[in-house]
């Protein structure tokens, strides 16, 4: 095991803050004097005990169960209070997936002749939905075939294409009835068999993730069946048409009013969703969860969950009605917080974590006007990204230039956020000097420098566009830079402006940079029109899964923490593989993919090797264009105790040990525990 020491962000942060007016004394919690402390018990912030309200700014969409219809980052925090027992987890410490204890009590693990590797799991018993209902082997089992069905697909989902179990090309093309590479043994018994082919594969046990849903209420009339072959969905009465229709799945997850999507009444999670109104979430403990395997269960009673008005967040806080705010990332609610906490030291409190995704615009590729990679590596060079980030996050997170973000152990490797993963010879480790000099070395080699950057460079852009083509006016002659409006382009004996449609979240904070950068556009004859959508209407073009009219389309996302790319990949036999979101066809950069997934589970530097070699891919298509990646804060009331979020994946787990109790004089944690020890000099990650 290697102890790998996680430097503080936040110190660099704390550097752009301070040059940016912020004085000492507003940032330090605890350098208000004593006048202002005597006004802050005159006007002490009253915080229920009972109830817990959260808050953000990104609004709820009502998909509360499953991914594949879309990815909302508070939909996923919903999911994440109200769905429980995956049956594995990801160990944040040691960076790797492991089986969860709490969940699966045996997993044997074999190979067969073609070297596919079985996996038979043992469930314990006392796994219960909220109503009461045992979970058995035949929920994990129904949440793997739904999830990868064709009537998802039909309604609109963006299924999973789990192409590395055995048996699921010759299942979903129809060959055979059943998924061969899964197996039901028993009630708290089955198997999943991956192949061969896809091994190794560097976040092997990661293969395994699938949370568990009940079959009697999303598909009533419907069983799992295995005749000794493989699961198939059959109907319970084991006679008649079939029961499990896209108009079926239409009725029980889609209807706004009663529909599993918005109203998932039977789950698994450490809470339940008692009532979800007006874009507000409202949560109970579920009496029926067993716990973690520390046997840690929810103590607070109640939970709300709402998206609030930028302008609302902090006056909600310092009033009461809000105890977290969740996920901060515009500069300016993040410094009106920290000015807030520093006036109210013994009441309020801030957690900083660096974010595990991004903020990027993407293409659609299918359309002809950005088909060119040179006209995608021109419009590169017409953002200003150092401008977008001053408009959009300021100080509080950082330009990109590839497919990553700050919060990935791999980018924070490159970076020196992280320790190279490479132990000292010493008496607990036989390497030599020599070995561990080459090591090293083969560490300090790699760079984020080797991803192509497109600066900010107007002439730049126009050798690309005029190379690509795009070098005539609206009247035909030579496109003139400062004087036409417009470029063209012959398209079969027609003249083709280049105009484009740029789609990006109504209510977004990013409209002005998004403005600065059709500006730069038209300035070289590039018109962009700007259209604000609603995510119901956004993710569902981004995610292709409906004809898209719009030529780009800016967002932010987070990562899994298994970040495949592969699976973004339609591979189809005879075709070159497609990324699914852009819709760009590159075997070179499928290939990339593969090749990262491939690597041997453990071996770290092999890994950032293939990622580095897929992000130069990238960055040479340039189907997206990386903006920036920010720093998140969390500000809340001190009466929420033991929430420790930068320990977390998100905050539904950092409640689950954290109660809500009154603030003793004593408690008051010293000078820089308001948040900034989350990345000290002492917090370490392991890897193995």
């Amino acid at each position: 095991m290697k102890k790998i020491l996680l430097r503080s962000i936040f110190a660099l942060l704390m550097v752009f803050v301070l040059a940016g007016g912020v004085s000492a004394q507003e940032m330090t919690a605890e350098e208000t004097v004593p006048a202002e402390e005597a006004a802050e018990e005159e006007n002490r912030i009253e915080y229920s005990l009972e109830e817990l309200n959260v808050a953000t700014v990104n609004p709820l969409d009502g998909n509360f169960f499953t991914s594949i219809w879309s990815n909302v980052t508070s939909d996923l925090d919903v999911r994440m209070m109200v769905h429980a027992y995956d049956l594995v987890k990801w160990n944040i410490d040691e960076g790797v997936f492991l089986p969860d204890e709490t969940v699966v009590s045996t997993i044997v693990v074999n190979s067969d002749e073609y070297d596919n590797r079985n996996f038979t799991i043992v469930l314990y018993p006392n796994l219960y939905y909220c109503d009461g209902t045992p979970i058995t082997a035949r929920d994990y089992a129904f949440s793997l075939l739904l999830n990868i069905s064709h009537e998802a697909a039909e309604l609109g989902a963006d299924v999973r294409r789990p192409e590395y179990i055995v048996g699921y090309d010759e299942y979903i093309s129809g060959q055979v009835p059943y998924l061969s590479g899964f197996r039901l043994i028993d009630n708290d018994m089955f198997s999943i068999k991956i192949k061969g082919e896809y091994l190794p594969f560097f976040y092997e046990m990661g293969l395994l993730s699938i949370t568990p849903y009940p079959i009697s209420v999303i598909a009533p009339g419907v069983t799992v069946a295995d005749d000794g072959l493989g699961i198939y969905l059959a109907n319970e009465s084991g006679s008649g048409d079939p029961v499990f229709t896209a108009e079926l799945l239409k009725q029980t997850l889609l209807d706004p009013e009663t529909g599993y999507m918005t109203h998932p009444k039977v789950t698994s999670g450490p809470y339940k969703l008692v009532s979800y109104e007006d874009g507000k979430a409202t949560f109970e403990i579920n009496e029926y969860y067993k716990g973690t395997i520390d046997g840690v269960v929810p103590r607070i009673p109640r939970v709300t969950f709402e998206a609030l008005p930028a302008d609302e967040l902090i006056p909600a806080l310092e009033s009461g009605k809000i105890g977290l705010l969740n996920k901060m990332a515009a500069s300016d609610i993040i410094m009106a917080g920290i000015q807030t906490v520093g006036a109210n030291s013994s009441q309020l409190a801030f957690a900083n974590y660096p974010r595990t995704g991004l903020g990027f615009i993407n293409f659609s590729t299918e359309r002809p006007l950005v088909n060119q990679a040179e006209v995608r590596q021109a419009l590169a060079h017409l953002v200003d990204k150092d401008e977008f980030l001053a408009d959009t996050i300021g100080n509080f997170g950082l330009r990109v230039d590839g497919y990553y973000g700050m919060g990935q152990w791999m980018y924070q490797m490159l970076t020196g956020t992280l320790a190279f993963p490479v132990e000292e010879p010493g008496p607990d480790n036989d390497m030599t000097d020599a070995e561990y000099e080459k090591q090293m070395r083969e560490w300090e080699e790699l760079s984020l420098d080797e991803i192509p950057v497109y600066e900010f460079d107007p002439d730049a852009a126009n050798d690309l566009l005029n190379s690509a083509g795009w070098n005539l006016n609206a009247g035909g002659s030579a496109f003139r830079r400062g004087t036409d409006e417009v470029r063209c382009k012959n398209i079969d004996g027609e003249l083709v402006p280049l105009e484009l449609s740029l789609a990006f979240p109504a209510g977004s904070s990013v409209e002005a940079g998004l403005n600065l950068f059709a500006d730069n556009a038209a300035a070289e004859g590039i018109l962009i029109s700007l259209t604000p959508i609603s995510w119901d209407e956004l993710l569902p073009k981004y995610y292709a899964v409906v004809d898209r009219d719009y030529d780009m389309i800016f967002l932010a996302l987070n990562f899994d923490v298994l970040f495949d790319p592969s699976v973004d990949f339609a591979a189809e036999e005879g075709k070159v593989p497609l990324w699914t979101k852009t819709q760009l066809a590159d075997q070179e950069l499928y290939d990339a993919a593969v090749a990262m997934r491939r690597t041997e589970p453990g071996n770290l530097l092999d890994y950032v090797k293939n990622w580095l070699h897929w992000q130069k891919r990238m960055a040479e298509l340039e189907p997206v264009i990386p903006l920036y990646s920010n720093v998140y804060f969390d500000f809340y009331a001190r009466v929420l105790q033991d929430y420790y979020i930068a320990s977390n994946v998100a905050w539904p787990q950092a409640i689950l040990p954290a109660y809500l109790a009154e603030v003793q004089e004593e408690e008051v944690p010293e000078e820089g525990e308001t948040g900034e020890e989350e990345f000290g000099d002492e917090e370490f990650v392991e890897f193995e």
